[in-house]
């Protein structure tokens, strides 16, 4: 459980650091994002969507 949390750990981190460094992660073609005049509303498909494949692999990779 301490290696899976410390993986964990250090996937956030390299994220962050992808988007300090000026990846537009959650900006993507195909996130749905409605403003209004006192309302917005961002919902990231897309962004969700990419998340999910690459955490599967992810997971997966590690339990073989």
């Amino acid at each position: 459980m301490g290696k899976l949390l410390l993986l964990v750990g250090l996937a956030i981190a390299g994220v962050g650091l992808l988007m300090m460094l000026g990846l537009p992660l959650g900006r993507l073609p195909g996130d749905v994002a409605i403003k209004r005049d006192h309302f917005s509303f961002y919902f990231p498909v897309t962004t969700s969507i990419i998340l999910s494949i690459i955490l599967t692999l992810i997971v997966s990779f590690f339990r073989r």
